[in-house]
């Protein structure tokens, strides 16, 4: 019997006060319905009770998870690659906009897609991948299981994309990515965005959600004070608009019982190009980058 915990605190405000919020189904592996409470004090979003951070891997081990395996088993994993196609340019054309230097950390870095491509541009790019069987995807020396085996430090760049909701210890991992961090480093987070028109019209299919692999669901007010918490500063957020239309595309999949028609296909490229238009004025899209400095 898979073990499950209680989250007690919140870590953005330590306030032990939560009341319910949604409750989601694990649409990935276990078909298991998992509740999301929200912390009284900040909004902060928090998926409890959850696995242990021992036992989370299991929902990991599925040809659905494709970030881990690169396989495309369906439509939406074909999309899936097609957009991490698109986006692997845009991201290193944000990355060499906004830092000096070519030294590199890609956290969470999976099959090391991300990790290549920078690789292939000159830069010295260093990975963490937990996933064994992502590790080994990877194929990169330079990747390694965990913070704790990383001993280079002076990064120019940090990058998490889509990872900081999956990790269990927020405040300890952004204080060592803080200290790995070179002094006019930047490091660049990107996660779901709750407080988005997507999630807002799908509520508990919203695919952004992805229970019980997200232990946190971020807003731009959360995010903020998390960084802020760690003497650290927020200085650009980029919407991820492509996210916008992947999401509810995996929503309306959720939606249908798992098989996207040619009319949910329809509705989710609709309501993802709406999302970035309700989205625009004041960034609040599907998916937010957060460029934070010292």
């Amino acid at each position: 019997m898979m073990l499950l915990e209680n989250v007690t605190s919140c870590p953005v405000c330590n306030e032990t006060s939560f009341t319910p919020f949604l409750i989601c189904r694990d649409y990935t592996t276990s078909e298991k319905m998992f509740h999301v409470e929200q912390c009284t004090s900040c909004e902060l979003l928090i998926t409890t009770p959850r696995p242990t951070e021992k036992e989370s891997g299991s929902y990991y081990q599925s040809k659905s998870y494709i970030s881990h395996t690169s396989a495309a088993a369906g439509i939406m994993d074909y999309i899936y690659l097609i957009v991490r196609g698109l986006t692997l340019s845009w991201k290193y054309k944000i990355i060499q906009k906004d830092i000096i230097g070519n030294r590199l950390l890609d956290m969470g870095c999976g099959t090391g897609s991300f990790l290549n491509y920078c690789t292939g541009k000159g830069i010295n790019a260093f990975g963490v991948e937990p996933s064994t069987e992502a590790r080994a995807a990877a194929s990169n020396t330079k990747v390694v299981e965990s913070l704790k085996e990383l001993d280079e430090t002076g990064f120019d760049a940090i990058t998490l994309w889509h990872v900081l909701e999956h990790v269990y210890d927020l405040e300890n991992t952004i204080n060592i990515l803080k200290n790995k961090l070179a002094e006019n480093g930047t490091i660049f987070i990107a996660v779901p965005n709750w407080k988005s028109y997507d999630s807002e019209y799908y509520k508990a299919y919203w695919a952004g959600y992805d229970v019980p692999r997200h232990v946190w669901h971020f807003s731009k007010n959360t995010m903020t004070r998390l960084i802020e918490n760690q003497g650290l500063q927020i200085k650009k957020i980029i919407p991820m608009k492509l996210d916008s239309f992947y999401v509810s595309l995996l929503s309306e999949k959720y939606k249908a019982n798992g098989k996207l028609s040619i009319t949910g296909l329809i509705k989710g490229i609709i309501l993802g190009m709406r999302s970035n238009i309700k989205g625009h004025r004041k960034v609040n899209n599907s998916s937010l980058i957060y460029l934070i400095q010292k």
